[in-house]
């Protein structure tokens, strides 16, 4: 696959980067390097090999799924001017 100069124009405009006539030759050939790369990445033979997230097996850390208030509401409401049962009380705004 090769990348032409109206290609690398349109993926600036898509990607909202502001990209100068003197450089989208120079673009050009960075990405076309690029799929170049990734080209020679396909030729490799990973038959057999299983997908991975690290390259040591570990299992994330997991925490119970509970539902809880956070017995914070006295805390939270300590520092308010006013509070009447775990709510701020604030001046009416609307008549």
């Amino acid at each position: 696959m090769s990348v032409d100069s109206a290609t690398v124009r349109r993926v600036a405009k898509l990607a909202r980067i502001a990209v100068s006539d003197n450089d989208v030759t120079a673009m050009e050939a960075e990405l076309n390097a690029i799929l170049g790369f990734v080209e020679q990445l396909s030729e490799v033979d990973v038959t057999g090999v299983e997908p991975m997230t690290s390259v040591i097996p570990m299992e994330m850390k997991k925490r119970a799924d509970v539902i809880a208030d956070g017995d914070k509401a006295d805390d939270i409401v300590a520092n308010a001017p006013a509070s009447e049962d775990h709510f701020f009380m604030v001046p009416k705004v609307v008549e």
